[in-house]
């Protein structure tokens, strides 16, 4: 479901971002690089649109790359926006690890660089700041959910996201956090769908064939689309998800309220695609002077079905 740019702007504006009072370090008149990991959600694309609404909004000249889930294409990037000579840098990294020697490269180029969204490994002083949600947090949030729900005792199919990315690890952490607290939740199968709904769908397919489903409680999925795409396996297959097995996932994007519309789905735990506006101001107030912490937060909510049509109509109007 694509968001129109207006909402996006309209709903950052009211729910996610205060401007400053202080508008010369809001980005007018800068170049901007951003290396975005890719499409392969429609949270991404929801984050990209925001992101582009955003520097419009403020006459920001951003210099956008899709990396494809593709590491080297998002190093290719960041070189290409050092001999842009940009006046800064926005990475949402799609893995962790590997990042030292270009951000070194930026760094050698005096380019403030901001990181969002998913982590990187390389020492802190490389980047100015990062932007992003708790992950760890989400994966508590969703499974504190889930042992309310089932009383501590539910049986788990775990989709996880892409392997190496700190979304996925840092939600996989939170969540083991919580139901280690329950001897009767238990994890009995995790493969990751690398966030895309075609793989939730395909190992859910997998393994309808391959186990009991009737001693299956609930999926646990690190993003909406993957947990969409299980509810379709689910669905094709007769079985009854929302009811017979509770779907939790995290992202918050419209499609996962309208599975809970129609009962497919139960819980969901927003990760905000509105992280432009303190990423952009985080490269004014640095070209300004100003020291920076070295995590901006971005908050997030635990929706559920009884404001799924107030939640959908909010993000598609």
């Amino acid at each position: 479901m694509k968001f129109t740019k207006g909402a996006l702007v309209v709903i950052l504006c009211l729910l996610f971002y205060v401007p400053k009072a202080n508008a010369q370090n809001n980005g007018a008149g800068l170049t901007i690089g951003f290396a975005q990991v890719g499409s392969e959600s429609d949270w991404r694309l929801a984050f990209t649109e925001a992101t582009l609404a955003e520097a419009e909004a403020r006459g920001i000249n951003l210099i956008f790359v899709d990396g494809e889930n593709n590491q080297e294409k998002q190093i290719a990037a960041l070189r290409s926006f050092i001999e842009h000579n940009v006046d800064g840098i926005i990475l949402a990294p799609v893995v962790e690890t590997g990042w030292d020697e270009i951000l070194l490269e930026v760094q050698a180029a005096g380019i403030p660089l901001v990181v969002v969204d998913r982590n990187v490994t390389a020492d802190s002083s490389l980047y100015v700041t990062r932007v992003s949600s708790d992950f760890v947090h989400e994966g508590r949030l969703a499974a504190a959910w889930l042992a309310q729900k089932t009383s501590g005792n539910c049986k788990i199919i775990e989709l996880e996201g892409t392997i190496g990315s700190s979304a996925a690890r840092d939600r996989q952490i939170g969540f083991n956090e919580v139901i280690a607290l329950f001897p009767n939740m238990e994890i009995i199968l995790s493969q990751s769908g690398e966030f895309l709904r075609e793989g939730g769908q395909d190992i859910m397919e997998s393994i309808i064939q391959s186990e009991d489903m009737s001693q299956i409680c609930a999926v646990w999925s690190h993003n909406d689309d993957m947990a969409i795409g299980a509810i379709e396996a689910m669905n094709e297959a007769g079985l009854n998800p929302g009811e017979d097995i509770l779907i939790v996932s995290v992202d918050a994007i419209p499609d996962i309220f309208k599975a809970m519309m129609d009962g497919d789905a139960n819980a969901t735990v927003e990760l905000s695609p509105y992280m432009a506006a303190p990423a952009f101001d985080a490269i004014g107030d640095y070209l300004a002077g100003e020291t920076l912490p070295k995590w901006i937060p971005v908050p997030g909510t635990l929706f559920l079905p009884d404001t799924a049509a107030e939640e959908y109509a909010k993000r598609t109007q």
